[in-house]
């Protein structure tokens, strides 16, 4: 009896220690095994091609439209090499964020079915992946995954890890016929922005919706350095009272929480920190159908959302560091940290 309760005391602690390693496993050096992984997977032909210098002329040059890309796109590996980078997609994104990135995938071929060739090209694995620099725990170095409204941008310096531009889109927002019928990949960006501005009193609303028309696209589209013109607009996140504030902090979850918890968890503290500086702006219409657009802006980040293409049935999303878009911050630090010594 005594060394069945000794085998169960050691299995247990041994439960509790894989527990505690999974827990507390480090974002970055899941990244770089990952990254290593999938570089040793290619031929020296393709690893050429997906790897660039750690310089900001390639690594800025992001898109979310249906272009070519450089790097090397899946279509063009291997069953392994996909698994492979598949796995470093996964590096960067929680559970809900490979779903969402896998969703937004497959629309391509509804959109190839809908189109029936008279589009521009359409394909799921039209994705790219790019590495930047050498993949290390403690080094500096990034990675892209990127095609048709899908642009993750990842840099590591010394163990931490900046994570925009992330761009997110769907096009069909709803799917209206075939089989997929009703699938909505971005549902909860726009639900969560609806319930809030539609939670707002007149004089509430007056304030937040700085516009009636709706702009055609996000309004930082894809520049290389997240800016707005003009002070902040919208309404403060002072003025709303707690169930408004309760319902801003869902929707930044929402878009945080696309992330492991190692970011995840920065950007909520970005939000709490930045709460006296917040602004959310609306414009367009609020209900469902009509074309809008909402923004959350603070001096540390900013979040556009944009659904008024295809008859307002197309969704852009974005969440942009003004400082720390592509790692620029991290890097400023580190250069000047290496520069003094």
């Amino acid at each position: 009896m005594i060394n069945r309760w000794k085998r169960l005391l050691v299995a247990g602690c041994a439960v509790a220690l894989l527990a505690f390693a999974y827990e507390t496993t480090s974002s970055p050096g899941i990244m770089t095994g990952a990254a290593r992984a999938y570089l040793n997977s290619l031929s020296p032909e393709l690893r050429a091609r997906t790897s660039f210098p750690m310089d900001p002329e390639e690594r800025t040059n992001w898109h979310f439209v249906p272009l070519d890309r450089k790097g090397v796109a899946l279509r063009e590996m291997t069953s392994a090499q996909k698994h492979l980078a598949e796995a470093l997609l996964s590096a960067g994104l929680s559970q809900q964020g490979i779903i969402k990135a896998h969703t937004i995938m497959s629309l391509d071929q509804v959109l190839k079915d809908m189109e029936k060739g008279t589009g521009p090209e359409r394909d799921p694995e039209k994705y790219y992946v790019s590495i930047f620099g050498e993949p290390s725990e403690s080094g500096t170095w990034g990675y892209r995954f990127e095609g048709h409204h899908i642009s993750l941008n990842f840099t590591i310096v010394n163990g931490h890890i900046a994570s925009s531009p992330s761009f997110f889109g769907d096009n069909p927002a709803l799917v209206k016929e075939g089989p997929r019928a009703g699938l909505r990949a971005l549902m909860r960006e726009e639900d969560l922005g609806r319930a809030l501005v539609k939670s707002l009193d007149d004089s509430q609303r007056s304030i937040a919706i700085v516009e009636k028309t709706a702009p055609k696209d996000i309004i930082t589209f894809d520049s290389r350095k997240a800016a707005l013109n003009g002070q902040p607009s919208g309404l403060p996140f002072s003025k709303m009272n707690a169930k408004q504030k309760e319902a801003m902090t869902a929707l930044i979850s929402e878009y945080a929480n696309n992330f492991p918890p190692q970011i995840a968890d920065f950007r909520l503290d970005q939000y709490r920190k930045n709460q006296a500086s917040l602004f959310f702006a609306w414009a367009g219409g609020v209900e469902p159908g009509q074309p809008h657009y909402y923004r959350v802006q603070t001096p540390a980040f900013l979040i556009e959302y944009d659904d008024t293409q295809n008859n307002a049935n197309h969704i852009h999303s974005v969440w942009r560091d003004f400082n720390g878009d592509f790692g620029m911050d991290l890097l400023a630090m580190h250069y000047q940290a290496s520069h003094q010594k």
